[in-house]
């Protein structure tokens, strides 16, 4: 690839870094918190990159064209017309990296390969058009998130009400609390809505959960009763009580609730997480 296309490619790769991680949080939709700054880092070390390199590609152009006149023995033959008999090693290099040395193929390499310029499309879409946030697809073509098993005390749940809580701990309290302390309780959890396909009335309220990238991401979800789903991808908070089923405290019990209220929100800062929603991005 020619110097200012690499000079373009390296800026615009850390522009849209610096753009995603940086003045955004569009970065959370493909990695964790955790590397915000490192994406930054990188995205200055590329803008330096370039810099240094449109910088230097002047005076490489400019050295290029003032070659050394030849000396020594292999100069004065030059002097004295017997080229034949003493080639200057730099036109043999030109001759071989331009095919034409003897078994050459005559191919040009100065000019940029097609696939090369695939390179500018995950820069341009980091600056104009980013991905969009993993949600109802994804979680509707993967198992859920199991729950660890395994924890045996559980601390009594606060006399708030309705209780906020993340899914997971929701799960986790119909599934492995023997005590039952939230039948009858009345919670507060938040999530997108993912459809049901197996369920006509039914539908999922979904957490997506990154442990490093988008790559490795996971859900955690409940299935929600007792009121009409709202379109896909929709987040929303959920006030209700556990729906009966199976036995409270064992694996037997669904994660399932009974919805009083739905209400709309804005999709908070944390949306690959399962915690309590943050104030959301602007």
């Amino acid at each position: 690839m020619k110097r200012p296309l690499q000079v373009i490619l390296l800026v615009l790769s850390g522009l849209g870094l610096l753009h995603a991680s940086l003045f955004t949080d569009l970065f959370l939709r493909y990695v964790k918190e955790g590397m915000r700054p490192l994406l930054i880092a990188s995205g200055v070390l590329l803008l330096l990159l370039g810099v240094a390199e449109a910088w230097a590609t002047p005076a490489k152009t400019h050295g290029a064209g003032h070659p050394e006149q030849g000396h020594g023995r292999e100069g004065d033959a030059r002097e004295h017309g017997d080229e034949g008999d003493a080639q200057d090693p730099r036109d043999e290099a030109d001759a071989k990296e331009h095919g034409h040395d003897h078994g050459g193929h005559g191919h040009d390499h100065s000019t940029v390969p097609r696939v090369a310029w695939l390179l500018f499309l995950p820069a341009l879409s980091l600056l104009f058009y980013a991905p969009p946030a993993l949600g109802a697809y994804t979680a509707s073509r993967e198992a859920p998130k199991a729950v660890a098993s395994g924890q045996r005390h559980f601390d009594p749940l606060p006399a708030t009400s309705p209780l906020p809580m993340t899914l997971t701990d929701f799960t986790r309290r119909v599934q492995q609390d023997p005590s039952g302390a939230v039948r009858g309780r009345t919670v507060l959890l938040t999530g997108f809505v993912t459809p049901d396909k197996g369920g006509r009335d039914t539908w999922y309220l979904t957490r997506i959960i990154l442990s490093c990238c988008a790559a490795d991401a996971q859900s955690v979800k409940v299935r929600i009763h007792g009121t009409p789903a709202l379109p896909a991808n929709t987040w929303v908070s959920v006030t209700g009580a556990w729906h009966p089923g199976g036995t409270l405290g064992t694996a037997s019990a669904p994660a399932d609730l009974d919805a009083r209220a739905v209400r709309r929100i804005e999709r908070p800062i944390n949306g690959y997480t399962d915690d309590l929603p943050l104030v959301p991005s602007r």
